[in-house]
C-alpha cells in the first residue's frame, strides 16, 4: 500500500488557476482593464485635492466633469468597486463570482436607467442607446455559468 504525502494531497486538492482557467479570455481582458482603471480611480480623489477636480469622468452613461459632484463621485465608486470585482476574479477569490453577477446585473440596472428613464425625466439629457449592455450581458450569464463550478474549486 502506497501512502501519499501531505503535498500530494495537497495538490491534488488546489490547482493553481483552476477557477482563472473558467474565464473567457474576453473576460480577462476586460479584467485587467478594470484593475488599471480601478487603481487609477483610487488616485483620482488625490488629484483633485492637489490640482484640479476638473476630469472627464464617464460610465454607464453617467457623465461628469467635477470629481466631487454626487454623478462624480458615483462614477468614481463604480470603477473602483468593478476593480475590486476584477481583482477579486483574477486572483480566484471565493466571493469573486458573487460580486461579479452583482457587477453585472447593476451595470445592467444603470444603463437600461440611463436608456430609459432619465432621458424622459431630466430636459438636457438625451435618449442613447447603451451598448454596454451587449457585453455586460454576456458578462453577467458567463458569471451565471461558472458560479457553481467557481465555489466547488
Amino acid at each position: 500500500m502506497e501512502e501519499k504525502s501531505t503535498f500530494e494531497e495537497f495538490e491534488k486538492i488546489y490547482q493553481p488557476n483552476a477557477r482563472r482557467k473558467l474565464l473567457p479570455v474576453w473576460i480577462k481582458i476586460f479584467i485587467w482593464i478594470f484593475i488599471v482603471m480601478g487603481t487609477i480611480a483610487v488616485f483620482l480623489p488625490l488629484k483633485g485635492l492637489m490640482f484640479s477636480d476638473h476630469t472627464n469622468l464617464s460610465i454607464y452613461g453617467i457623465e461628469s466633469t467635477q470629481m466631487y459632484s454626487p454623478a462624480g463621485i458615483f462614477v468614481i465608486s463604480l470603477i473602483v468597486f468593478k476593480g475590486i470585482v476584477a481583482y477579486g476574479l483574477w486572483f480566484e477569490q471565493e466571493w469573486a463570482v458573487k460580486a461579479a453577477i452583482a457587477d453585472a446585473g447593476l451595470g445592467i440596472a444603470i444603463c437600461v436607467i440611463m436608456m430609459f428613464f432619465i432621458p424622459f425625466t431630466v430636459d438636457h439629457i438625451s435618449f442613447t442607446i447603451r451598448l454596454e449592455l451587449i457585453p455586460l450581458y454576456f458578462y453577467f450569464k458567463k458569471m451565471r455559468q461558472i458560479q457553481n463550478i467557481w465555489e466547488a474549486i
